[in-house]
């Protein structure tokens, strides 16, 4: 990343839009501070440093491109129960958390004590998804979560994310989803931020599209 400014307002939806190697990935694992570097990164006004990572994560739901980066226990049930667990919430509480989790991104309960490298890649994207939201992140960075998805679950995706009242940072090359969900686009290529403004602007304007590989939608 290289001269970096963004600055996401609370409830605001902001799409990330660029090439494959643009920085997109990059500048959202910086927002709970899975990576670090120079410069400065305040999340709900504190900056991002050492002692406030356990409380910013709380505050940062990040789910990754590649599910099988984020899914580690045996079960499905244990994967989306992981972070409640880790913040003592009541164990009578957690499984209708999981069951309400695993239902809003339209998994169906019997695959609970199932192991989650065992489902498709979709499935298993959606699962990483539960195991954020059960969180109730104040902050939900999603980086490519419409990939493997068929037409059916990407719908079903949008109005999700859509009826969602946290703050969006949605890195993605799915056009289609960023018109539906984001307002605000920041188009990044080579590690810096090129254009910012309103996503139909930007996505209209042939010859910027052009100039970093992308497409008019």
């Amino acid at each position: 990343l290289e001269d970096v400014d963004l600055d996401v307002r609370v409830g605001e939806r902001v799409a990330l839009v660029g090439p494959s190697g643009a920085g997109k990935s990059t500048l959202l694992l910086h927002l709970n501070g899975v990576l670090s570097g120079k410069g400065m990164i305040r999340v709900m006004g504190k900056p991002l440093g050492d002692t406030a990572l356990r409380e910013i994560r709380r505050h940062v739901g990040l789910v990754f491109q590649n599910p099988d980066d984020q899914l580690f226990c045996p079960t499905v049930f244990e994967d989306v129960a992981f972070g409640p667990l880790n913040l003592s919430i009541s164990p009578q509480e957690i499984p209708h958390r999981v069951e309400r989790a695993l239902r809003d991104v339209g998994l169906d309960q019997s695959i609970r004590n199932r192991p989650s490298h065992h489902l498709s890649h979709g499935e298993r994207k959606r699962v990483a998804l539960a195991s954020v939201l059960i969180m109730e992140p104040d902050i939900l960075a999603l980086d490519e979560p419409s990939s493997n998805l068929d037409p059916r679950n990407r719908r079903h995706l949008i109005e999700l994310v859509a009826s969602l009242p946290s703050t969006l940072v949605l890195a993605t090359h799915d056009l289609g989803m960023v018109m539906a969900l984001c307002p605000r686009t920041a188009l990044m290529d080579r590690g810096k931020i090129w254009a910012d403004g309103e996503t139909r602007r930007i996505l209209a304007d042939a010859r910027l599209m052009e100039e970093h590989g992308l497409e008019v939608p």
